[in-house]
């Protein structure tokens, strides 16, 4: 799964959390365990992939970047419950009359994990290689408006900008990395360092011990964390193992060798609600899935073909029957939860095979004695999809699109990749050699789809379909721009109807996200700001498992080595 980083300046988003994962449970919970009793133990989180890339500069996952930002790293600010900055690495920020410039005062006690003290030189550092564009850092967005840094001493950091909204929102999720390691990296050598996948050195409440490929990443409590930032944490370690059969996973949390199951398949919640010892937690995600038309290829550049390809697939029986309800269809990038989402975006959308055959006939396709589409000179429409390993729910979708294009005269062959191949193949601007894609997208707070839509992007890392319409660049142009949510309502509702009407995407979900946790393990509250909210105060039972567990019975391949040095 895709990331994409972006905040509120204005007051908050407001989200509910649907499930028995937050509230007072935790609240019980933690009277009763005496403090003294809290610490120490492993606790295991089971996913199905390997994170492949620890680096906050070059990671393009969204696992990755929320490991590093609630667990390797200390990011420059945090968001509260209400998705409001509260300080992290910054104690305090200010920003000047005109909104031109933003400073933040750092923090003189947050050391690396080497015992080498950070400051705004590394802060510093990690925003100029953030914006030169051989590092290839995955947020581009991020910065648009924003200009020059300086570090004035050791512990503030200024960086000029244009008056814009939601400004404070890349400062979230963007730590600092250790200058005094990556400071003679060739900014284009910055994705293939050791430091990536080998030697990650970080701040945050837990320090890196190893990483054994395709098996597990494992932590360890960070004993020097600042205690007014919550201290040590009280696990001693987390180690997140990678197990690609879902059945797998679910047998492990099941029998107690993980404590958190992450997103399991959707048809995993009720084994999950009756087990013992188990409970399920789910909140509306800020994840959609999307099959991505690739407008060079001809037969997609019309977009009466798009639009008829979207009223072709059922998509309110692809949540029924693929996640088992645990999600809502989606016509644009905006959550459902989000202040700008306009529910009537994409209302003329619904499933329609009539109308979609009507669309196709306009396109210049209508269906032979055979059945198939066919243009004037005999071409039949067809197409293969592609999507990613390791997501069984993905094949599902792909089977019923398959299934529901056929009936209409629509030749699909579907396509299944191992994921890092895969997101090679359709990043690849030399290339970009595919017919439609059907990946996950991670939106954030601040929303930003220029890296997605906009025509100066068209060559750029996310730009997968090749749209260029110069309305939408208009507006991606605009709506960063505009602080006052009340003037920008009307603009974001124009968007997301343009969007809605070009289809660039056929938007197929907005997904619940779900998660097994067992119940030893408290103190665990996953909400839509990331799954390891909260990590530094998750504590086991002094009887649970993970209180005996060493790195073996983890998982992670054998005594675990020392945290790397340099």
């Amino acid at each position: 799964m895709l990331k994409l980083r972006h905040h509120l300046a204005q007051g908050a988003v407001v989200f509910s959390l649907v499930g028995c994962g937050g509230g007072d449970s935790a609240e019980t919970e933690i009277q009763e365990v005496p403090e003294a009793d809290r610490f120490g133990g492993t606790a295991v989180v089971g996913m199905q992939a390997d994170i492949a890339d620890m680096n906050p500069l070059t990671s393009s996952d969204a696992y990755a970047s929320e490991i590093q930002q609630f667990v390797l790293f200390l990011p420059v600010i945090h968001y509260d419950e209400n998705l409001q900055p509260i300080p992290a690495l910054a104690r305090s920020w200010e920003v000047n009359r005109d909104t031109t410039l933003l400073t933040f005062h750092l923090r003189d006690d947050v050391y690396w994990h080497d015992g080498v003290k950070t400051t705004a030189e590394d802060l510093l550092f990690a925003y100029e290689k953030a914006i030169d564009p051989e590092t290839l850092f995955p947020n581009a967005a991020f910065w648009t408006h924003y200009g020059t840094a300086a570090a004035p001493d050791s512990f503030t950091f200024t960086v000029e900008m244009r008056p814009h909204a939601e400004f404070m929102d890349p400062w979230r999720t963007f730590p600092a990395v250790p200058k005094h390691i990556l400071g003679d990296v060739p900014s284009a050598a910055m994705a293939t360092h050791p430091f990536n996948t080998r030697e990650p050195l970080g701040n945050g409440p837990f320090r890196f011990v190893s990483h054994l490929t395709n098996q597990s990443w494992t932590f360890e409590a960070n004993p020097d964390f600042p205690k007014e930032l919550g201290g040590r944490p009280y696990l001693d370690r987390i180690v997140f193992r990678a197990i690609p059969e879902p059945s797998t996973l679910l047998t492990e949390l099941i029998t107690g060798n993980i404590d958190f199951l992450t997103a399991p398949p959707p048809q995993q919640a009720s084994n999950i609600e009756s087990a013992p010892g188990v409970r399920l937690v789910n909140y509306m995600d800020r994840t959609f899935v999307f099959i991505g038309w690739n407008q060079r290829r001809p037969f997609f550049d019309d977009v009466r073909v798009r639009r008829a390809l979207t009223k072709a697939i059922n998509r309110d029986a692809i949540v029924d029957a693929v996640l088992y309800g645990y999600g809502q269809v989606s016509n644009s990038t905006v959550p459902p939860f989000y202040w700008q989402y306009d529910e009537s975006a994409g209302a003329d959308l619904t499933f329609d095979r009539e109308a979609a055959l009507a669309l196709f006939a306009e396109a210049g396709y209508t269906r032979g004695a055979d059945g198939t589409l066919r243009n004037a000179a005999g071409e039949q429409l067809g197409f293969t999809l592609t999507t990613n390993q390791g997501r069984q729910e993905r094949a599902d979708i792909a089977a019923i699109v398959q299934a529901d294009l056929a009936e209409v005269g629509v030749a699909v062959e579907i396509q299944i990749q191992e994921f890092n191949t895969l997101l090679d193949r359709i990043q690849d601007p030399e290339s970009r050699d595919f017919d439609a894609v059907m990946i996950g997208w991670r939106t954030e707070f601040r929303i930003d789809d220029s890296d997605l839509f906009h025509c100066d992007k068209i060559d750029g890392l996310y730009q997968y379909v090749g749209m260029c319409d110069p309305r939408v660049d208009a507006l991606l142009d605009t709506l960063p721009v505009i602080a006052d949510r009340t003037a920008a309502i009307p603009l974001w509702q124009q968007y997301q109807r343009l969007i809605a009407d070009q289809q660039p995407y056929t938007f197929v979900y907005f997904q619940e996200r779900t998660h097994g946790i067992r119940e030893w393990l408290h103190n665990v509250s996953p909400d839509p700001r990331g799954d390891w909210v909260g990590l530094q105060r998750w504590y086991l039972d002094p009887s649970a498992p993970g209180r005996s567990r060493n790195a073996a019975a983890a998982g992670s391949g054998g005594a675990a080595p020392p945290p790397a040095s340099y």
